[in-house]
């Protein structure tokens, strides 16, 4: 379900945290869906339950995921005015983000390859997700 890097410098949680929301914006997981327990993800990936309840509260925090006490994690309904905002702000993050690359020179050219690969990938996982329905 999750491709985590354990040697990466990014926490194990921080990435949990991309993936999953990279899940609902694809809408692998739907709103109003039941997330895996703790302990069974952690099960699952081989890691420490506070990790896995660290992504959640950091999910929840984020606005991702709400919690039913006793009853577990559910995905929350991204509203359209969320989903503007939230792409406001990205948009700012990477503004400041190409500007540091253009700054050290970081060619226009290779930053289109990336975005083109970034695409491809995407539409790859579409495709895969189109064929196991």
């Amino acid at each position: 379900m999750f491709d985590l890097d354990l040697k990466s410098r990014i926490p194990i949680y921080e990435q949990l945290v991309e993936h999953i929301k990279e899940m609902i914006f694809q809408g692998v997981i739907q709103a109003d869906e039941k997330m895996p327990s703790v302990r069974q993800l952690a099960s699952e990936l081989t890691i420490n339950p506070n990790t896995i309840q660290k992504a959640y509260r950091e999910l929840e925090r984020l606005g991702y995921i709400y919690s039913l006490p006793g009853k577990g994690s559910y995905v929350k309904e991204v509203s359209e005015m969320k989903n503007n905002v939230h792409v406001s702000a990205l948009k700012e993050d990477l503004v400041a983000i190409l500007k540091e690359l253009l700054f050290l020179n970081v060619s226009k050219d290779e930053l289109i390859k990336i975005i083109d690969a970034i695409e491809y990938e995407i539409e790859e996982v579409n495709v895969d997700e189109n064929r196991s329905k």
